[in-house]
């Protein structure tokens, strides 16, 4: 006859036994993933500072609001063209360089980057539309320029809303590049939703993530030299806290947009992507944008979103003909 007493005993043993391997492989695991984290980390330090010494300065630091905000200006034209960039835009003025050399034969071209952006300083101020279109106008005012044509990529377009506003007699025409809409907004972004991005960044994943994304400017107008320094100031500013917080504030900057309009007088251009991935009414809500503007124009480029990478010989050609007409 068989034991019961002595099959159960050797039962529990067994799955003692099992227990004892498994959480030994899990600790292993556990451990494999500390490490892993650790190495990211340290990759990340090491690399920052390194990175940190290979930097190549550009443009002006201007005092704006207690800190430095970079500007960066080309050309001698008579006509002065402010450009302001994109949400994210990790070095504008290196970004928009293919724009700005079709562009500074014929304008005085200048390159705002704001807090957070490019070679700026951080800052801890709330991003919200009026604090973003105070400080690039206190820029511009440090270096006496007082009399511009307001040009903006994507999100910039919403804040250029308020801009045209604000200093209604300095701007004399308004270019948007596939600028944003007051009625096409983002998704809404709460502070809760940053935590985890915020950890993301500070232990070094983000550093990956470029790693292993594609090339955004292979096979585009864009030197080597250029590409490295414009990697070098992603992996320094991508998701940095002025960023994020501006992502935060997005969606209620652009509640506030909904209540502004261009000034019926004010020359406005829009070039834009004929076929936007995502909806259908990209090009008429910027026809509704313009609708009471006596100088409204709308052209379109087979194009993506960063436009002015691919195609900045046809956007400078539009943009003389525009200023040429209207300003």
């Amino acid at each position: 006859m068989t034991n019961p007493k002595g099959e159960n005993a050797k039962n529990r043993f067994t799955i003692k036994r099992v227990l004892h391997i498994v959480l030994k492989i899990i600790a292993a695991l556990l451990i494999l993933v500390l490490l892993g984290i650790a190495s990211v980390f340290a990759v990340n330090k090491i690399s920052t500072y390194s990175e940190q010494k290979r930097t190549e300065p550009y443009g002006q630091l201007v005092p704006v609001d207690g800190k430095q905000m970079n500007v960066f200006i080309a050309g001698q034209g008579e006509e002065t063209i402010v450009l302001l960039p994109g949400y994210g835009t990790a070095a504008p003025a290196l970004d928009f360089k293919p724009l700005i050399s079709e562009l500074s034969p014929h304008y005085k071209v200048v390159v705002v980057e704001p807090f957070g952006y490019g070679l700026s300083d951080l800052t801890g101020k709330e991003r919200t539309t009026a604090n973003i279109v105070s400080e690039i106008h206190e820029a511009l005012q440090s270096l006496q320029i007082d009399r511009y044509i307001l040009m903006a990529h994507s999100i910039s377009g919403l804040y250029s809303l308020n801009y045209v506003n604000q200093y209604p007699d300095e701007v004399s025409a308004y270019i948007g590049l596939d600028s944003s809409v007051p009625t096409l907004r983002e998704q809404r972004i709460t502070s809760s939703d940053i935590g985890p991005v915020k950890w993301f960044r500070n232990l070094g994943f983000a550093r990956i993530q470029l790693k292993l994304s594609a090339d955004s400017y292979e096979g585009l107008a864009y030197d080597e030299q250029t590409k490295e320094q414009i990697r070098i100031l992603m992996r320094k500013n991508m998701y940095n806290s002025t960023q994020l917080n501006e992502a935060v504030s997005m969606y209620s900057n652009y509640n506030a947009a909904e209540q502004l309009s261009f000034p019926a007088k004010l020359p406005v251009l829009f070039i834009l992507q004929a076929n936007h991935p995502v909806t259908d009414q990209w090009v008429p809500e910027h026809e509704k944008q313009i609708g009471h503007s006596l100088h409204g124009e709308i052209a379109l480029l087979y194009a993506d979103h960063y436009l002015y990478r691919s195609h900045p010989e046809d956007i400078a050609e539009k943009i003389r003909d525009f200023t040429a007409d209207k300003t």
